[in-house]
C-alpha cells in the first residue's frame, strides 16, 4: 500500500469507541467470545476500523475455536504488516494495518491449509462490510 494515515491520539480518541481505541491504537486485546465478528458467518469484507483498509475476506475466515475471528490469509500481503511482539514473556508475531498501523491481532502457524496460518484478529479492530 502506498498511502498512509497519520492522526494524533486525540483524533483517534474522537473517532473510535473506548474499546476500539484501546485495542487498535494501544495494542489491547478483547476478551474471547465477546467481539462482534468471532461468530459471523456472513459473506463480505473485513476492513480496518481506523482507516477502512480492506484486510480480510470472509472466504478465508474459519472456525478456530479461540473466540476471535480467524483467517488463513489477508486479502493481499501488502494490506498488513508484521512486527515481533515480546509482551507477556513470549515471542509472537503482531499483525498491524499497513496503512494506519492499527493493532489487529497476531498470526500463528497452527492454521488450516493452504497457508497453515491463523490470523487471530480482534473484532474491535475491524468493520465488516456485507457482500451484496
Amino acid at each position: 500500500m502506498s498511502w498512509k494515515v497519520n492522526k494524533t491520539e486525540q483524533d483517534w480518541k474522537r473517532e473510535l469507541t473506548p474499546e476500539q481505541f484501546t485495542v487498535a491504537r494501544k495494542k489491547g486485546t478483547e476478551r474471547p467470545y465477546t467481539g462482534a465478528y468471532w461468530n459471523n458467518h456472513e459473506k463480505g469484507t473485513y476492513r480496518c476500523i481506523c482507516c477502512g483498509n480492506d484486510l480480510f475476506s470472509s472466504e478465508t475466515k474459519f472456525e478456530s475455536g479461540t473466540g476471535w475471528p480467524s483467517f488463513w490469509a489477508p486479502i493481499a500481503q501488502d494490506r498488513v504488516k508484521e512486527e515481533t511482539d515480546t509482551n507477556l514473556f513470549m515471542r509472537r508475531t503482531e499483525i498491524l494495518c499497513s496503512v494506519c498501523d492499527a493493532h489487529l491481532g497476531h498470526v500463528f502457524d497452527d492454521g488450516p491449509k493452504p497457508t497453515g496460518l491463523r490470523y487471530c484478529i480482534n473484532s474491535a479492530s475491524l468493520k465488516f462490510s456485507k457482500s451484496e
